[in-house]
């Protein structure tokens, strides 16, 4: 079966302006399916944007499928930046006949764009379509590291295990006891205190999973690029921002991230070397107002292509001249702790030893921190970060 039998074309008629796009507009730049499904075997094109116009999984926020072309229309009309875009939209995967079989369509598209090294951005749809671009890593066997931008953690607790059903209250449950499993960690940025219980805190953390408040990092973006930067792929509800800044979302709420804080994470993720999809969900345009909240999107889209194009291949140790090393031991020296610093972008990264019975291809975990987990260790205490990857390793 084609890629191209997945998908239906865009009608750009009624995303493009009156008198069509100038020549600096991503709407000139961007290859669309419009008449001729894009031929991603040339090697012309490194990302690929995908619609999912199904919102049968949403809870209270029916119309996000009609999500795609409204950020479409509004990205078209940004200008390029300081980069040449090699952009494909592929179009919308439409509604399968059973909720099952649109997970199954995002999954088979999500794994063959990335065999072809295709970093593909999902345009949703609920968030529950997470669990198709999870399954997409199925068959490429590797682990991999999910962070979820969102205000809750969506587990819901009257899950059935047995139900192969699943919504945007609670896909995380299918993600977490999926088999084979294949989720090394899972993160969540910005959660906020009251949306979620405290057993699932105490689940969260039993799991070794990562986890930051809000209020850790508004203010201090900064402090998550870590975090971003170790994803393979990303999920972002777009209910995290603050409803002043993105109205249109049924399930919007007073405190989030700022539109430009929501974009800073997009940057750090488009620039982060690991990432290999991202999907943006839950956007509702029957709420939206002036298109505030679809051009916030598209800004979002943009500062992710920004990033992408602006990628150092800044890989540890490879080659290890583009690296300083620094060695600190902690105050019982039980541990001598190795970090790896960039000389291209001044990132940092921690060296975690794999376990005696730990993989045979690595003799090291490389987990990336910040200057303040270096600076922790020198004054002799160990980083929290360092011993939940060695449990992970284990």
């Amino acid at each position: 079966m084609s890629l191209a039998d997945f998908f239906t074309p865009i009608r750009i008629e009624k995303i493009s302006p009156k008198n069509g796009y100038i020549n600096s507009h991503l709407g000139s730049k961007i290859k669309a399916y419009v008449d001729d499904f894009p031929d991603l075997s040339s090697e012309e094109f490194d990302i690929a944007i995908i619609g999912v116009a199904d919102d049968r999984g949403s809870v209270n926020n029916n119309g996000c499928a009609l999500a795609p072309d409204y950020v479409r229309e509004k990205l078209y009309a940004l200008h390029e930046g300081v980069f040449k875009s090699k952009v494909a939209d592929l179009g919308n995967i439409l509604p399968g006949e059973q909720l099952s079989d649109t997970y199954i369509a995002v999954k088979s598209v999500v794994t063959e764009l990335i065999k072809q090294n295709i970093l593909p951005i999902i345009i949703g749809g609920s968030q529950d379509i997470t669990y198709g671009q999870y399954l997409g890593y199925e068959a490429l066997e590797q682990k991999v590291d999910l962070l979820v931008v969102d205000s809750h953690f969506d587990m819901n607790e009257i899950y059935d295990e047995s139900n192969n059903h699943t919504d945007s209250d609670s896909y995380l449950n299918h993600i977490f006891l999926h088999q084979p499993n294949y989720l090394f960690n899972f993160s969540n940025l910005g959660y906020q205190t009251y949306f979620v219980s405290q057993d699932s805190l105490r689940v969260m953390d039993k799991l070794l999973f990562d986890t930051k408040r809000l209020g850790e990092v508004s203010g201090a973006i900064y402090l998550a690029e870590p975090t971003i930067r170790n994803a393979d792929m990303i999920s972002f509800d777009i209910s995290s921002i603050r409803s002043a800044d993105a109205v249109a979302n049924m399930n919007a709420t007073p405190n989030g991230f700022y539109g430009e804080e929501a974009c800073q994470i997009c940057r750090y993720a488009g620039y982060s070397d690991k990432l290999s999809s991202i999907g943006f969900y839950e956007f509702n345009p029957a709420c939206d107002q002036n298109g505030q909240t679809a051009m916030l999107l598209a800004q979002m889209v943009w500062c992710f292509l920004d990033g992408f194009y602006n990628r150092k291949r800044d890989v540890p140790m490879n080659p290890k001249s583009d690296y300083i090393v620094y060695k600190t031991p902690l105050q019982n020296n039980e541990h001598e702790l190795i970090f790896v610093k960039s000389k291209k972008t001044d990132r940092w990264w921690m060296q975690v030893p794999y376990p005696s019975a730990g993989s045979k291809n690595e003799r090291f975990h490389f987990i990336p921190c910040l200057y303040e987990d270096y600076k922790l260790a020198v004054s002799g205490e160990m980083p929290d970060l360092w011993w939940r990857t060695y449990q992970k390793l284990i």
